[in-house]
C-alpha cells in the first residue's frame, strides 16, 4: 500500500479490498463501473478501482483494457488484458496510474483504452491461459497421471512395443503425440462439460463463447503436455535404468543406443496417455473446472445467489 502513498500526492489513504463475485454481467463496462459506484455510494468511498478476471468489452464488441469514470472516480481493470507475463507488477502500475489520474481535480472526462484488434486479442488470450492456472490441472490429473505411469512401465519391457518403437518415423512420433494429447483434452471437455454455448444469438454472446473456449482449450493442452512432459521424463529414467541396449539390440537385431531408448520412451508416453487419461475418472472436478472460463462463471453466479438468499 507505501506504493499508492508515495504516488498520490496528499494525505495518506485509508485503502479497503473487498473481493466478490462478478458474473458476465458485468462483461459489460458500463454495467461494471455501474456496479462498482454503487459500492461507492453505500461505503462512502472516495474512489474504486475494480480489477476483474473476466474481460470487458463495450457496446460496440471491443475488448478493453481499462474504463474509467473520473467525474464518480470509478475505474474497471481487467486483468487478463495486462497480458499473461509480469501480470502483478503490471497491474500495480496500473492501479497507480488509475488513482493518480483520478485523484487529479483537474482530470474530468471518462476514458477508456481499447485492444488492438488481433494482437490484442491474443494478448487477452494468453492472459486468461495464465489466469486460468493450467499447472494446477496436474493434482486433478493425478489418477490419469499414475495410471499412465503403470501403463508406461508395464509397456516399457514390453519387446512388441520395442518392435512398434524401432519401426516409427520421427513424424509417426510427433503424429502421436499431437492425437494423444488431443484425446485427452477432448475427453477432458467432454467429461467435464466444459464447452461453453452462446446465452443468446447476440455476436457479443458469440464471441464470449468463442474467447471462453478457445482459453479452456489452451489451458487444458497446457496442463496436459506438463503431465506428458513429466510422464515422458519418467518413462526415459525407467528405460535407461531396467533396459539393457545389448538385449534389446539382440531381439530386433539391430543396433541400439541410447537414440532408441528416448524413441521408446517417447512413443510410450504417448500410448500411455492415452490409455491413463482416457481409461480413468477424474481426481477432482473442481480441479479441471477451474480451467474453464464458463465453469467459474456457474461457480460466481452460485456464490451471488447464495448471498442473497435471506438468513
Amino acid at each position: 500500500m507505501s506504493d499508492l502513498d508515495e504516488s498520490v500526492s496528499g494525505d495518506a489513504w485509508d485503502i479497503t479490498i473487498v473481493s466478490e463475485p462478478f458474473t458476465t454481467g458485468s462483461e459489460d463496462v458500463g454495467t461494471a463501473l455501474a456496479r462498482l459506484q454503487g459500492h461507492a455510494r453505500e461505503r462512502g468511498w472516495d474512489l474504486v478501482v475494480g480489477l476483474t478476471e473476466l474481460p470487458l468489452h463495450d457496446h460496440e464488441g471491443h475488448h478493453l483494457l481499462v474504463q474509467t469514470d473520473p467525474e464518480r472516480r470509478t475505474a474497471v481493470l481487467s486483468l487478463p488484458a495486462l497480458g499473461g507475463l509480469r501480470m502483478h507488477t503490471r497491474a500495480r502500475r496500473a492501479v497507480r496510474s488509475l488513482v493518480s489520474g483520478m485523484a487529479d481535480p483537474q482530470t474530468q472526462d471518462a476514458h477508456r483504452v481499447a485492444l488492438p484488434r488481433l494482437r490484442g486479442r491474443w494478448r487477452l488470450l494468453m492472459g486468461m491461459v495464465l489466469a486460468n492456472r493450467p499447472w494446477l490441472l496436474v493434482p486433478g490429473l493425478k489418477s490419469a497421471l499414475v495410471a499412465a505411469l503403470a501403463t508406461g512401465a508395464v509397456a516399457t519391457i514390453n519387446s512388441t512395443v520395442w518392435v512398434l518403437a524401432n519401426s516409427l518415423s520421427w513424424w509417426r512420433l510427433v503424429v502421436a503425440t499431437v492425437a494423444s494429447v488431443a484425446l485427452v483434452v477432448g475427453w477432458l471437455v467432454i467429461d467435464g462439460e466444459l464447452w461453453d454455448r452462446p446465452d443468446d444469438d447476440s455476436a457479443q454472446a458469440r464471441e464470449r463463447s468463442r474467447l471462453y473456449n478457445a482459453s479452456t482449450l489452451l489451458t487444458l493442452m497446457t496442463g496436459v503436455l506438463i503431465c506428458y512432459a513429466a510422464l515422458f521424463v519418467v518413462n526415459l529414467a525407467w528405460a535407461l535404468f531396467i533396459l539393457d541396449p545389448d538385449l534389446m539390440g539382440g531381439y530386433l537385431n539391430a543396433s541400439v543406443g541410447y537414440r532408441e531408448l528416448f524413441v521408446l520412451a517417447w512413443f510410450v508416453a504417448s500410448a500411455a496417455t492415452v490409455g491413463g487419461g482416457l481409461g480413468t475418472g477424474l481426481e477432482s472436478d473442481e480441479a479441471i473446472r477451474a480451467a474453464a472460463y464458463s465453469k467459474r462463471e456457474e461457480d460466481r453466479r452460485d456464490r451471488l445467489a447464495r448471498g442473497r438468499e435471506p438468513t
